[in-house]
């Protein structure tokens, strides 16, 4: 049976292994519960998942263990990071392109109109604030 990454994002793992995770609510207990299942796997532990937008971040997210990919697949997305220093770059993706929000980097996004984009996440520890 095949999934479909909008609904059932993928955790990749130690040992080169892959499992298709539980329907994704987009909620805080999915994470949580994301996070527990997966937590032997550490910081090396990756979170696969594709998203649609049909609006801009309302939070600023930060992964303080690892990098993420983000690849816009459709539409244009506007990647906002927050240096150390607190000054702001923007990184325009539009589609087939992709950025990487380095370790411990603040980042939001705008979107005008509709976008959808994939992103690989070691989510361990991740943070989210409001924007």
């Amino acid at each position: 049976m095949a999934d479909k990454l909008t609904d059932n994002p993928i955790h990749l793992g130690l040992g080169a292994t892959a499992f298709s995770e539980p329907r994704f609510t987009g909620d805080p207990a999915w994470y949580q519960a994301y996070g527990e299942r997966h937590a032997d796997d550490g910081a090396e532990g990756r979170l696969v998942s594709l998203h649609h937008f049909t609006e801009s971040w309302t939070v600023w997210e930060m992964h303080p263990l690892g990098a993420e990919v983000v690849m816009c697949f459709k539409g244009v997305i506007s990647l906002i990071q927050q240096m150390e220093d607190g000054s702001e770059r923007q990184i325009v993706l539009e589609q087939g392109e992709y950025a990487i929000n380095p370790p411990g980097v603040w980042h939001t996004a705008d979107v005008e109109g509709e976008a959808t984009a994939l992103f690989i996440t070691a989510g361990q520890g991740t943070e989210n604030r409001d924007r």
